[in-house]
């Protein structure tokens, strides 16, 4: 289990737990974080589900792969520390992983 913090654009955190295994947009859409909308269910085929991973667990996370940066070129003010939630493992490595909002998804 892993607890994982979301802060949206306003700074309202939402903190909830993920089991191995799941994706962190598995555990916001679980839970209704407001602002995953995660339209595409988790395919790797949408960019509703970007979020922003603080620099301390970037290199915990790990890159994005080819295909997640093809589909970050669709997202709304990308940066160099975005992510796809859906492509985000849980793992007990990423305990108390914080992820950042975009003010929208696209």
């Amino acid at each position: 289990m892993a607890k994982i913090t979301f802060i949206e654009a306003d700074g309202t955190e939402h903190i909830h737990e993920g089991t191995n295994g799941m994706t962190v947009m598995q555990v916001a859409v679980n839970n209704s974080v407001p602002g995953i909308d995660a339209e595409c269910g988790g395919a790797c085929a949408c960019a509703t589900c970007h979020v922003y991973v603080r620099e301390a667990w970037r290199k915990k996370v790990g890159k994005a792969e080819e295909m997640e940066e093809d589909m970050l070129d669709f997202a709304f003010e990308v940066q160099e520390n975005s992510r796809l939630s859906c492509q985000i493992k849980v793992t007990d490595e990423i305990d108390g992983l914080v992820v950042d909002l975009p003010d929208q998804q696209f």
